[in-house]
């Protein structure tokens, strides 16, 4: 079992408090795991057995509660009226309403909560409103490339980086011994989002338009474009779509996770743009699993890491413009700003992707992150580093 400490150490943070700890992320990232981890420690930590009350409602045992009711008596009925009750409820979402159980167990003074969703939907609408200052959420993604490393600690960092892109970062797949293995399970999750978090939930009905759209998506990853051009492509390749639909497509890719949105930031004017987005795929064993395991867009590859690594350190990201040149990351937190260009290599090229950077005339730190094996460097203010020491380095 790998050891998610750095969410494992925000459950710890947070045990106690008057909050409900909401997991989120895609499905078998590791949420249901980090609860075994969690309780683990608990009970190493003077919580009694009898304390702890742990429901996943996709196990069909608990298919009988199918409403918000039924899920607050339940648990209310196991609960110990005289000592602390950490209650660990897996897929909440599965349960209509559910909001108002979880709110129910809130009130009560001996109740410690915490939930998991692979669905965004989970914090919208009415729970976020019911719960408004009540919850904290745990944003969780598969596995970051150091805690591959720590699970691969033999293994040359070249081959690893080759197995982490190609094989992604599920954490299951670690203990998958072939690619045949690999690529049946992923099919299994990805299967499992597509009819369960998307079709079902959205009623949509076209599922080989999605399939178009999610193909197209992981082959531009890197690249920006916009729900006109999704449209348009789709419409000169014989699949007549709306931007509409394309919009309620993507919305429904990115609440269960499959893929994050980046909106760009004008770094001179200081203000957010409306045109022109990127996204990024929440594991890359997805894309190969999709679109095969070829050689092209390795650049983009490196990008898609280094942008998900951004959101594990609590960045929000964002696409930097300055004049008419990009910046790959603008990532922002509540620290100040940093600011990041991504390449496999500029051993031809370094005094562009420098150029670009140092046209940023504001303080913040900026770094070029390459795969090239050369000693770090800084020119003016500038650091390049190998990203795959910076995606090891210790936070």
């Amino acid at each position: 079992m790998i050891n998610r400490e750095e969410y494992l150490d925000k459950l710890i943070r947070f045990k106690d408090k008057e909050l409900i700890k909401v997991v989120t992320g895609i499905r078998r990232c590791g949420k249901s795991t980090l609860f075994d981890i969690y309780i683990e420690y608990l009970l190493k930590n003077g919580v009694e057995k009898e304390q702890i009350i742990r429901l996943n409602l996709e196990d069909p045992i608990y298919y009988e509660i199918d409403g918000y009711l039924k899920l607050y008596n339940y648990i209310k009925e196991k609960m110990n009226s005289k000592k602390m009750n950490y209650i660990f409820i897996d897929e909440v979402q599965n349960v209509p309403e559910f909001q108002k159980a979880v709110d129910g167990l809130y009130i009560q003074k001996n109740a410690d909560i915490y939930i998991t969703g692979s669905n965004a939907y989970l914090l919208s609408g009415e729970l976020a409103t019911l719960l408004l200052g009540r919850y904290i959420e745990i944003k969780m993604l598969p596995l970051s490339f150091k805690e591959y490393s720590l699970a691969l600690p033999n293994e040359n960092i070249d081959r690893l980086y080759q197995k982490y892109i190609s094989t992604g970062s599920f954490p299951y797949t670690l203990k998958l011994d072939s690619m045949d293995d690999i690529d049946m399970y992923i099919k299994g999750i990805y299967d499992s989002i597509i009819l369960k978090d998307i079709m079902a939930r959205k009623k949509f009905q076209d599922m080989q338009m999605l399939q178009s759209i999610i193909n197209f998506m992981l082959d531009n990853i890197g690249n920006l474009y916009s729900t006109n051009k999704i449209a348009d492509t789709m419409t000169s390749s014989g699949r007549k779509i709306s931007v509409h639909t394309v919009e309620s497509y993507l919305t429904a890719l990115t609440e269960s996770f499959i893929f994050y949105k980046a909106t760009r930031y004008d770094i001179k004017g200081k203000q957010y743009l409306k045109t022109g987005d990127k996204y990024y795929v929440s594991d890359l064993g997805l894309r190969y699993f999709l679109l095969g395991r070829k050689e092209d867009g390795r650049g983009h590859i490196l990008e898609n890491i280094v942008y998900l690594e951004l959101l594990r350190r609590g960045y929000d990201v964002y696409i930097g413009k300055v004049d008419e040149y990009e910046i790959d990351f603008v990532a922002i937190n509540s620290k100040g700003i940093e600011y990041y260009q991504v390449a496999e290599t500029v051993r031809n090229e370094e005094t562009r992707d420098i150029r670009t950077l140092d046209i940023i005339k504001d303080h913040y730190p900026k770094y070029l992150l390459t795969m090239d094996l050369d000693p770090e460097t800084s020119y003016n203010g500038i650091r390049k580093k190998n990203v795959l020491d910076w995606l090891l380095e210790k936070r």
